[in-house]
């Protein structure tokens, strides 16, 4: 067998038997696709350093290094476990380190004036809506776009969102999310799909059409078009941090497994990370 029909049979299996979300089979697919095409049982260590020495070369940042290294252990893991080989190619191996780059967000001034209400039209009470959840909320942008009319419980301020790995979780809903939602329910075209934000015809918008309305409304009201949903992401995580200190908190309300990547997420500075630990550690409130 050949490494491509190996790699091809390991995503179908993947796709079938595990919680694995599109975008992720996807990002499996590209990694490995520039693996070379020999029988796989002849795919040995120096292929791999090879391969990743060939994506350096082409400028392949660090990070994306680590993640195909990544995804080539999971096959190679996989390979072994069904006896299509007998040694683990990527042994030895290890990306290199990166540098965990925080990423841009937007100032509480900025995030507000982002959220002012437009003129009440249906798009516009439909985008106020998915600005309010983008952060209000810090939900994802394939979760807000994947939100049906049955994930969302007004009375509660609830919404059931599905995360990455397909993980449920349920978040909670600022009253001016709630607000927002039910204007914009108000007005929502009856007929299409069931999914709580679509067109004015009735299909459910796209993330790439949510991308576009908030780099026009970023125009409009900031003077700056690279506004991306995931800086509002950031912006909740940012903000309610500098607000409450509470790591742990935020972590679960973004939806992340690990804490480090919570971290990452936050542009808290050392006076607020000390403020926080003065506040709850009890050594650190004893007066002598």
């Amino acid at each position: 067998m050949n490494t491509a029909r190996a790699v091809a049979q390991w995503l179908d299996q993947l796709s079938h038997s595990q919680a694995r979300a599109t975008t992720t089979l996807n990002a499996y697919a590209r990694d490995l696709a520039s693996l070379p095409d020999i029988p796989l049982a002849q795919l040995d260590g120096e292929h791999v350093r090879r391969w990743t020495h060939r994506a350096r070369s082409q400028g392949l940042s660090p990070a994306s290094l680590a993640r195909r290294l990544s995804a080539l252990r999971s096959f190679a893991k996989y390979a072994r476990q069904r006896e299509w080989i007998s040694h683990d190619p990527c042994a030895g191996i290890r990306a290199p380190k990166a540098g965990r780059k925080l990423p841009d967000t937007l100032s509480v001034d900025d995030a507000q004036a982002l959220l002012q209400a437009g003129d009440g039209s249906p798009i516009e009470r439909r985008d106020q809506a998915l600005w309010e959840l983008l952060y209000g909320s810090g939900l994802r942008l394939s979760e807000v776009a994947g939100l049906r009319l049955g994930d969302v419980d007004l009375t509660q301020r609830l919404a059931r969102v599905t995360g990455k790995g397909n993980k449920t979780r349920m978040a909670p809903l600022t009253r001016p999310a709630a607000r927002a939602l039910q204007a914009w329910l108000d007005v929502r075209p009856s007929a299409g799909s069931d999914a709580m934000f679509c067109t004015p015809r009735g299909p459910a918008l796209s993330t790439r059409q949510i991308q576009r309305r908030l780099k026009q409304r970023a125009l409009r009201t900031l003077g700056n078009q690279a506004v991306h949903p995931h800086q509002l992401r950031h912006a909740f995580a940012t903000h309610l941090l500098e607000g409450s200190g509470d790591l742990r908190a935020v972590q679960e309300l973004l939806g992340h497994a690990h804490l480090s990547t919570t971290q990452v997420y936050t542009h808290l500075d050392f006076d607020h990370l000390a403020q926080a630990y003065d506040h709850a550690h009890p050594r650190a409130r004893r007066k002598s």
